[in-house]
């Protein structure tokens, strides 16, 4: 997995807390929060950053890069921590702290590309600027993606999308994906310790798509691909101990 620097809460500038309570449908049957659950959260509490200070348009997920401690569980309440942490040309880099009592549980980066209202990918101007620079000083973050495609000897099968998948923007939502992970982590790593993940959207899954999941597992890192006709939709890398 690409090296990710997980940089520390600002003195200064805007920050996001957010609390959870784990329910029944956000844990595996062991228990343990979900990595779509998370997912969840984490998108959450993003979008009520935004929709709090009145930014218009959207949101598209390009990269999510977690590092996982011990894991939330059923009924436990959870504290979550966000702040931009880069600014690019049309994208911006969160960081988020997820923590359970006084423990981190999880550390998470991401990068978020603009969509605007006619539906396309704009530039972040001063509009955005004079709520999240501050926080985000003089970081500068790039969107490119680092994930190689899948390998020959990869292990691929059919995987179904479903009507619940799909999302207001009409196409998969990010959390569709880390469950097809969940299922490979259930299949091939059950009872594995998580140490860390990291998914990258390279283009988007539409409604009516056929999607293949492609994957390989090395007893420590786990590594899937959801693609449509061999094109890379989603690739996703999980280590776990």
């Amino acid at each position: 997995m690409s090296e990710v620097e997980f940089v520390a809460c600002p003195s200064g500038g805007r920050q996001v807390e957010a609390t959870r309570r784990v329910r029944l449908g956000d844990v595996s049957a062991s228990g343990r929060l979900r990595l779509d659950a998370l997912a969840e959260y984490l998108q959450d509490v993003a979008a009520d950053d935004v929709d709090d200070v009145g930014i218009p348009g959207a949101w598209v997920l390009r990269r999510l890069a977690l590092k996982l401690g011990e894991l939330p569980r059923f009924r436990d309440d959870v504290r979550l921590v966000t702040f931009c942490s880069g600014i690019g040309s049309r994208f911006a880099e969160r960081r988020t702290t997820v923590l359970s009592g006084d423990e981190v549980a999880v550390e998470s980066v991401s990068i978020w590309v603009y969509i605007d209202e006619s539906g396309k990918p704009a530039p972040l101007d001063e509009w955005f600027r004079k709520y999240y620079e501050v926080a985000a000083g003089d970081r500068k973050v790039s969107g490119r993606l680092r994930h190689s495609p899948p390998p020959p000897d990869a292990v691929k099968r059919t995987w179904p999308m479903r009507v619940a998948d799909f999302d207001l923007l009409a196409h998969a939502n990010n959390a569709a994906a880390w469950q097809a992970i969940e299922e490979e982590i259930a299949r091939l790593a059950k009872g594995r310790r998580l140490e860390s993940a990291e998914i990258e959207y390279r283009a988007a899954i539409d409604i009516g798509d056929e999607i293949e999941i492609a994957t390989t597992f090395d007893d420590r890192e786990l590594r899937c691909w959801l693609t449509r006709d061999a094109d890379m939709r989603v690739s996703a890398v999980v280590r776990v101990s």
